[in-house]
């Protein structure tokens, strides 16, 4: 979908017997039976429903590989190797062709990648919920989110790097790959202090104050993330005690004294309002935000009932996302001819 956004011919291949599972992850569903979560991540694509096992299809899709870019692919392992259809067949005969593998792990044992599993096995849950609570995943996949960008991101080098040296590439991205390696600082705690990283609830393992305090009325969240930030913070807050403190002036010594400063926080911010304590710390320039609501998020925002969100990189929505099998009949017709339209014309097919 990104790559549609930012201006790709996308034609998503599904199997002619319910197409792509999302399609039935509901309710919700749209009022023509396409669930929220599949109109979500689909937008910008045309659809052809083709058996890989009936040979004029298999043509068919054998037209369309000689004249693609990209192919992102995320059978299991093997499923189209048995079919002459797996990376190191189709790019012997077309070398220019980017080929990108999106699968669950690393190790092609063929286990299905589902979001949920890797979240758990990636380390995420064991530091994700409250302090003394239960291991919990992420309110959104974003397993699935970073693997799918992960992907984009590699395959746009892949063709920055063609448009040099002629060659395609073939690359493979994981959701557990993709998940471990968010672990960014929170691993590299753990690689430096040799101790296991923990659950800090909505608090930071490394900073404070950066955390979500209760205000009289609703939930603000307090991120100063550095020496200055603290000052002004504690001015801000009107506590004065804490400003003066030297031992406070680092962040270390916050660290050493949390509890101290996160008490003296939580007491002062029930006092007023979020929208008092917004306005202060605004003016004294330490990062805050209120929690706000999905539904407060999308009021705000230009999202579409019918293809989701607006693109997150530079782009924007061409088509809306395809029922199964739409646009079968054109691509038989036309191949890749089927973006000819003024308004679907690029210069990139995946």
């Amino acid at each position: 979908m990104m790559l549609g956004d930012m201006g790709a011919d996308v034609l998503k291949v599904e199997r002619p017997e319910g197409g792509d599972e999302t399609r039935g992850w509901g309710p919700p569903f749209s009022e023509n039976g396409e669930s929220a979560y599949y109109l979500s991540v689909n937008r910008n694509k045309l659809s052809a429903a083709l058996d890989l096992d009936d040979p004029a299809d298999r043509a068919l899709l054998e037209t369309l590989l000689a004249k693609a870019d990209v192919v992102v692919e995320n059978f299991r392992p093997g499923a189209l190797a048995r079919r002459g259809l797996d990376a190191k067949s189709v790019r012997a005969k077309h070398p220019r062709l980017v080929w990108c593998t999106i699968g669950g792990f690393a190790d092609d044992s063929g286990r299905p990648g589902y979001d949920f599993v890797v979240q758990a096995e990636s380390g995420w849950m064991s530091i994700t919920g409250e302090p003394d609570g239960a291991p919990l995943k992420h309110g959104i996949a974003l397993a699935d989110v970073l693997a799918g960008k992960d992907a984009a991101i590699a395959i746009l080098g892949a063709l920055v790097s063609r448009a040099s040296t002629g060659a395609g590439s073939t690359l493979t991205v994981t959701l557990a790959g993709s998940a471990e390696a968010a672990l960014v600082n929170v691993a590299q705690n753990a690689l430096v202090s040799g101790a296991a990283p923990r659950r800090w609830g909505n608090a930071h393992a490394n900073l404070v104050p950066y955390e979500l305090f209760d205000a009289s009325d609703r939930a603000i969240v307090i991120a100063a993330g550095s020496d200055a930030q603290w000052l002004a913070c504690a001015r801000a807050l009107e506590l004065g005690a804490l400003a003066d403190d030297d031992n406070l002036r680092t962040n270390a010594g916050r660290l050493a004294q949390r509890e101290r400063v996160v008490d003296a926080i939580r007491a002062k911010v029930r006092e007023r309002s979020a929208a008092e304590w917004r306005e202060r710390l605004d003016m004294a320039g330490v990062p805050n935000g209120v929690v706000r609501s999905v539904l407060e998020v999308l009021a705000e925002s230009e999202a579409s009932a019918g293809s989701g969100m607006p693109p997150s990189v530079p782009g924007r929505v061409r088509l809306g996302p395809p029922t199964l099998g739409e646009h079968t009949r054109v691509v038989r017709e036309l191949g890749w001819g089927a973006f000819s339209a003024p308004s679907r014309q690029s210069t990139t097919h995946a």
